[in-house]
């Protein structure tokens, strides 16, 4: 039985109030292998959530974004039964800068599928969540598919241009189908703004099991669709990079994978 997503939001919203926002634009950071910042901040939302999810559900593993490479894949390769799959906080780089817009993300993921997710945003105090099939609601209240009415041209895009290969990158800088670009840095986030249809096409080149295993499912059961560019591998809950093109819009959707070439089945 899956836990009450009103208890977990509990979890994240006390977490974010008494380990974030004290933190916020205060800690200190530190460059990580990968060349990632990381925060106390991230620390201290990382162990007081996974303390309180293994009391919660003692069955489950948690697997944390500010674990080792080596944790992560020992949990991934245990998961049995299912993980957690946690980000304790998503848009370090804004937090530690003070711009404010970062989260928390949590997901449950089984059999290689998100079937539960939240993202709380601690500075608008919205939390988004879903579970697979009952669709996706923001603070209770129901997030329901839509259209746009707008055509491509006349869209607002976030797209992480770094991730991108060169040649895209000059073609979105060149040629843009759309009308204006932004990136927010917080992934998770970014996946819930467009489930609630605050902008029309997303572009990512490469998250992590992480900064997607909530969002995305949020903007699925929300009715928005996504997939990957070209050549890249089926997704699957695994530890490498995938990218991300998604739209809440249908035929927005399409009009968007055509212009990028992009794989056009989901998954």
């Amino acid at each position: 039985m899956l836990p009450e997503i009103a208890a977990l939001e509990s979890l994240l919203r006390e977490a974010a109030r008494e380990e974030l926002l004290p933190r916020f634009a205060r800690s200190q950071r530190s460059v990580k292998p990968d060349g990632s910042i990381v925060t106390e901040a991230d620390l201290a939302v990382q162990e007081r959530l996974v303390g309180e999810l293994r009391k919660l559900t003692p069955d489950l593993d948690v697997l944390g974004e500010e674990m080792s490479r080596d944790e992560q894949e020992r949990l991934m390769a245990g998961a049995g039964a299912g993980l957690w799959c946690l980000d304790p906080l998503d848009g370090t780089s804004n937090f530690a800068a003070g711009i404010p817009f970062f989260s928390i993300s949590l997901a449950l993921v089984r059999e290689g599928r998100s079937v539960l997710g939240l993202v709380y945003d601690p500075v608008r105090g919205e939390c988004f969540s879903a579970r697979a099939g009952e669709g996706a609601w923001v603070n209770g209240e129901r997030l329901l598919p839509r259209r746009v009415g707008l055509s491509l041209p006349r869209c607002i895009a976030v797209v992480d241009f770094k991730r991108l290969d060169r040649a895209l990158r000059r073609r979105l800088v060149d040629e843009p189908p759309f009308s204006s670009q932004r990136n927010f840095g917080s992934t998770a986030l970014e996946w819930c703004w467009l489930a609630a249809g605050r902008y029309h096409l997303y572009l990512h080149g490469g998250q992590k099991l992480w900064d997607y295993a909530a969002g995305m499912l949020i903007l699925a059961e929300a009715g928005g669709q996504a997939t990957r560019l070209a050549r890249e591998l089926p997704l699957a809950a695994d530890m490498g990079g995938r990218s991300a093109v998604a739209a809440l819009d249908p035929e927005l959707f399409v009009q968007w994978v055509e212009w990028l070439g992009a794989t056009p089945s989901e998954g």
